[in-house]
């Protein structure tokens, strides 16, 4: 009975814990996204990611990063090119909290794709593939949805494969 209480007591300790964290919170302590929180510290993004929101992440792994061009990352990363680095980042974020649910009732109801307005002020186009939601990015380049929901105080983020790059 001790146990059971003790369990209860931890799921119900974490579960409220989690509700609490933010995005960047939930980003920081994940290790496949290491390479986001560097460029996000670099962009001076932090603070506004631990608003209230809220916010729709689709957020790139460390894999997605290596993807790009080599010397991409590097370059985003020097000073003069940090309103640069915040336009790729802010085009990874939706205004809104969009679960999985509704991201793909969006693209049902839009016969097949819903685009969608980034904070940067571009667009995403997001369909489903093989039962997978795809983002198409303005320059025709996709990322796959490869997880959904997880999810924040101050919003909800999916995990891409790969970094989506507005014009």
């Amino acid at each position: 009975m001790k146990l059971k209480f003790i369990l209860m007591l931890l799921i119900g300790g974490t579960l409220s814990v989690s509700a609490q964290k933010t995005v960047v919170d939930i980003a920081v302590g994940s290790k496949d996204h290491s390479t986001l929180v560097a460029v996000v510290k670099a962009a001076d993004l932090v603070s506004t990611l631990q608003s209230a929101g809220p916010f729709t992440v689709f957020a790139p792994t460390n894999a997605a990063f290596a993807k790009l061009p080599a010397g991409t990352v590097e370059n985003l990363l020097k000073a003069e090119n940090k309103a640069t680095l915040a336009k790729v980042l802010t085009y990874h974020v939706v205004a809104g909290n969009l679960d999985a649910a509704a991201v793909v009732k969006a693209i049902t109801d839009g016969n097949g794709k819903a685009v969608v307005k980034t904070v940067s002020g571009g667009s995403l186009t997001a369909s489903l593939k093989d039962g997978k939601v795809i983002l198409t990015d303005e320059n025709g380049a996709t990322a796959t949805v490869v997880a959904t929901d997880l999810k924040a105080g101050n919003g909800v983020i999916h995990v891409i494969d790969g970094v989506v790059l507005p014009k």
